[in-house]
């Protein structure tokens, strides 16, 4: 099995929930995005194209990022998928500087430190960070999945890296990564790239999809169809 995506740029919108829907499932802190997006212009005004690029982690069948891990933390399953032992993270960052694709971020910082701050916002008129966190019985922040927390650590430890894991807990019990569900156009499918049948595979074949920065020679396993709103005048 080697599990993909293909994105289908004509389908996709450009509403940012597949970013969202992530967020909210995987407990990722201030400033950290495993579903990000890259938004370009390009042309002469009132010949201009907007481009809305979504990217991920590319689950490289060469992963740059675990070629260059010294403790293995970064690793290959068998579904395919490029994953990370948390607890192994020695937060060297020579993955992130490897990674062709930007697609690994470092916790320079204790993630989600903000709701251990005990002092309200408005004295007398708010609870504190703290308080709320507490009361809502969560580890780390008050909109904490639970779900993820038992499959990947709440409180990410500073000095390590994390990136998009294509929600292999969401996969393991028969769901789409939350960021498929999410999306308001089905502009995202997720399979088995191994699988000449699959809707990634009809795909791939029909549209000749194509990922980004071949020449890096990872053999990204996500795949970009068609054209995200093609050249309109303004």
């Amino acid at each position: 099995m080697k599990l993909g995506m293909v994105i289908d740029l004509q389908k996709c919108i450009g509403c940012g929930g597949c970013d969202l829907a992530c967020k909210t499932e995987n407990n990722t802190a201030a400033g950290i995005h495993w579903s990000h997006h890259k938004i370009s212009t390009e042309g002469t005004f009132p010949k201009v194209t907007y481009r809305y690029l979504p990217t991920l982690c590319n689950h490289c069948e060469k992963p740059a990022c675990a070629e260059v891990c010294p403790k293995q933390a970064l690793y290959k399953a068998d579904n395919g998928l490029t994953l990370h032992k948390v607890e192994d993270c020695i937060g060297c960052q020579r993955c992130v500087r490897a990674c062709p694709y930007g697609a690994i971020q470092a916790n320079r910082t204790v993630p989600h430190r903000e709701w251990k701050d005990d002092a309200a916002i408005v004295e007398g008129g708010t609870a504190s960070p703290y308080t709320m966190l507490k009361r809502s019985g969560a580890k780390a922040s008050p909109h904490e999945n639970p779900e993820r927390g038992d499959t990947y650590l709440v409180t990410r430890p500073r000095r390590t890296v994390e990136k998009c894991t294509l929600c292999d807990h969401r996969q393991a019990v028969g769901l789409n990564p939350a960021c498929v569900d999410a999306c308001p156009s089905g502009a995202r499918v997720v399979g088995d790239l191994d699988d000449p049948n699959s809707s990634v595979s009809q795909l791939v074949k029909a549209h000749k999809g194509a990922p980004l920065k071949p020449e890096a020679g990872t053999k990204p396993q996500v795949f970009y169809i068609r054209s995200f709103n093609v050249q309109q005048g303004l």
